[in-house]
């Protein structure tokens, strides 16, 4: 009985499809020894995006990848933030900081890309933006990276928010 409802479990049914992109950043293999020898189990890190400002990350763990994927996704799109943005870029620049990682992300003029590694690159390009310049400092796991750039992603403001939060007048 128990077997069966574990079956269940891990079909795939056929969904809408989802108005957001995946990017797979990271697979982990982790090995225990056993008695008969090795037993592999996987860890993915993944990122989740409309390209429009909603952007979230998820890690899942589980003895096969496609599973492992699976669940980092709904963890992905249940911790969705929204970004601000300021046209392709991000509106100043702003320094994002996780464990011992640090990213400098500045503001780019248009047609410049994202200039970023693997990590970061796919939390930028889900998250909408499209020009940007940024630097890794300190550590550069990628799920340090992935943190520290959603860290950075989420402390950005637009003038107008800074206005309402000040309660001055920002000159243009």
């Amino acid at each position: 009985m128990a077997r069966a409802r574990a079956r269940s479990r891990t079909r795939t049914t056929d969904r809408e499809p989802s108005p957001y992109d995946e990017a797979v950043v990271k697979i982990y293999r982790c090995a225990t020894v056993v008695k008969g020898g090795r037993r592999f189990s996987f860890a993915a890190l993944v990122v989740v995006g409309d390209r429009a400002g909603h952007v979230g990350w998820g890690y899942g763990k589980a003895n096969e990848v496609p599973l492992a994927v699976e669940k980092a996704m709904k963890e992905a799109r249940k911790s969705l933030k929204t970004v601000t943005l300021s046209g392709n870029t991000i509106p100043h620049k702003i320094v994002g900081r996780f464990g011992a990682s640090s990213i400098v992300l500045l503001p780019a003029r248009e047609g410049t890309g994202v200039i970023a590694g693997a990590s970061a690159r796919a939390v930028l390009e889900l998250a909408g933006v499209q020009d940007v310049l940024t630097k890794v400092q300190g550590s550069t796991s990628p799920k340090n990276v992935v943190k520290a750039t959603f860290d950075g992603l989420l402390k950005l403001r637009s003038p107008q928010q800074v206005q309402e939060l000040r309660g001055v007048v920002l000159d243009s």
